[in-house]
């Protein structure tokens, strides 16, 4: 596959969008060499820097233990060599903050993928992109925390003047 996408270095998780454009790459495939392939999955992927320190993002040969690409863009039907696709997608809320590029794999009729392409070179170095998480409190938070609070310190005031009384008698 041969990627490209029209992004901008920072991106926000819940705003933004990345558009995202495959095509087969005619010269690295013969013709009739898709045969097999059945659908496209395009998936956002950690890049080495974001997987510093951090195993539940390693990268692994074996790509069932694989954990570099853990959000789907898209997966649809393979649409044939002659053929482009593209895909508008909205980086989805729960996106951690990371470096990523995309990824997408070529998958036969059991699923297993047969072919990949991607958006950065081999090193994984250039063609990068930053998503920013989504930060800071909802007011709603804020509201239900206020709210549980100020039930709190009347309960506590509630029970101080029962049990004062209780003494009393």
């Amino acid at each position: 596959c041969n990627l490209c996408e029209s992004i901008h270095a920072v991106l926000y998780a819940g705003e933004d969008t990345i558009t995202v454009t495959w095509s087969l790459d005619r010269t690295a495939v013969p013709a009739g060499g898709d045969a097999a392939y059945e659908k496209v999955k395009v998936l956002l992927c950690y890049a080495p820097v974001s997987q510093k320190d951090r195993g539940w993002r390693k990268t692994d040969d074996l790509l069932k233990k694989d954990k570099t690409c853990q959000f789907t863009v898209v997966e649809q039907p393979y649409s044939g060599a002659t053929a482009s696709a593209n895909v508008t997608y909205r980086i989805k809320r729960d996106v951690p903050t990371a470096t990523y590029f995309v990824r997408a794999y070529a998958l036969d009729g059991s699923d297993t993928q047969v072919a990949y392409g991607q958006t950065t070179d081999a090193k994984k170095t250039a063609n990068l992109f930053d998503i920013v998480a989504i930060t800071g409190r909802h007011a709603s938070l804020d509201i239900a925390a206020g709210c549980f609070s100020a039930f709190s310190i009347a309960v506590l005031i509630f029970f101080f003047f029962i049990e004062k009384r209780k003494v009393k008698k």
